[in-house]
């Protein structure tokens, strides 16, 4: 009945599916293990009719065209320039930091004479516009550089870095800690993408759209080992030996039953409130880098642009190191040394499944924004 078989409805899985549905013809059966799909982008209305995204906040930014106009295809946008802010000891500053948050921090402190000069001395050593990871700023040979560098450490970066991975910045991937630079401009902009912003009716009905096509059978609400069995001669669909492409969306470690032990991942947990005024920080964003045992504070309206409805629903995050246990979820690939080590162990066992193909942030064990994700599934498709 079926020509392809996709593990999981998110980002990777619904782009995969369309494009080989519609484009390539192919039968493709989805199985989602959730009862929704749409992944971890999956949004709903609270019970007060506020539009929330119940894994934690998701903008859609890209630069790349084509992957653009693909979601385009599927959904209207709610476009804007998403700004964060951090609270620093009762004080709100831009972030990542860049010369606005240069003058907040200086002008008051050593005159804005003064900060003048050291946005002139990072504009001639840097460039204007460009973006310098923490740890080649705090690696510089002059001394300004390096006390700006040492107040984005201490203020921006440590201890928001440590809530969020449980482990020091220099433990840590410098894939991971280079996602949030210093920025030579004044652009307040967290993402510096042609397009950012969320669809406009929510990513659910999205991906709904994206998977309704004749060619494409989802069943939500089912772990795929009810349906697939892995065995060293082959991988079977409802007993029988399937010989179609199979792309698989999950956790590695867990589809072996983590015989080699558990992949690390850090996890979220999220404490929901509804406050009955019409904002609660004036913010979409407000991250807590210096204190609060929580990351950030999201409140939606702010972020969806929805209007019409009273009172403001946020989400606090509360990161913790993945276990495994139910109704966990592995948000954040650990990626070190070690574990890509024991990773590639796991990837040794598909070896003998010729038409296997992993796909996404937990199978590849890897960090994607929703572009590249989406960039790599529009990648793969085509190839099959």
């Amino acid at each position: 009945m079926y020509d392809c078989i996709i593990v999981g409805a998110g980002v990777a899985g619904a782009v995969a599916a369309r494009k080989l549905a519609e484009e390539k013809g192919k039968r493709v059966l989805v199985l989602e293990r959730r009862g929704h799909v749409g992944g971890n982008c999956y949004d709903e209305q609270d019970e007060h009719g506020i539009l929330v995204h119940s894994y934690g906040p998701h903008i859609f930014h890209t630069g790349m065209e084509d992957v653009f106009a693909y979601f385009s295809r599927f959904t209207d946008w709610h476009l804007f320039g998403h700004e964060v802010v951090a609270k620093v000891y009762g004080r709100l500053i831009p972030v990542p930091f860049n010369l606005n948050t240069l003058h907040l921090v200086y002008d008051e402190a050593l005159g804005k004479e003064r900060a003048d000069e050291l946005e002139r001395k990072l504009i001639r050593i840097y460039g204007e516009g460009s973006r310098i990871s923490i740890t080649k700023l705090r690696e510089s040979e002059d001394p300004d550089v390096r006390e700006i560098a040492r107040y984005v450490y201490e203020n921006v970066f440590l201890k928001y870095t440590m809530k969020q991975w449980g482990q020091r910045p220099e433990e840590i991937s410098p894939e991971v800690t280079g996602r949030v630079p210093v920025l030579i401009s004044y652009d307040n902009r967290y993402f510096q993408d042609k397009y950012q912003g969320v669809p406009r009716d929510g990513f659910t009905p999205m991906f709904q759209k994206m998977l309704e096509h004749e060619n494409i059978t989802v069943v939500t609400g089912i772990d795929c080992k009810e349906r697939l069995c892995f065995s060293e001669d082959g991988i079977y669909l409802d007993g029988v030996l399937f010989e179609g492409d199979v792309i698989y969306t999950g956790a590695l470690d867990e589809l072996f039953d983590c015989r080699y032990g558990r992949l690390p991942y850090r996890s979220l947990d999220f404490k929901f409130e509804y406050h009955n005024e019409e904002s609660y920080q004036g913010h979409s964003v407000v991250n807590y880098t210096v204190s609060e045992d929580f990351t950030r504070i999201t409140e939606f309206k702010f972020l969806t642009g929805q209007q019409g409805v009273d009172g403001t629903t946020i989400v606090k995050e509360y990161p913790f190191a993945y276990t495994g246990a139910a109704g966990e979820i592995p948000y954040y690939a650990i990626l070190n040394e070690e574990n890509r080590s024991l990773y590639e162990k796991y990837c040794a066992l598909t070896a003998g499944w010729e038409r296997f193909h992993l796909l996404g942030r937990l199978a590849e064990y890897q960090y994607y924004n929703i572009d590249a994700m989406a960039k790599k599934a529009m990648e793969l498709a085509g190839r099959l």
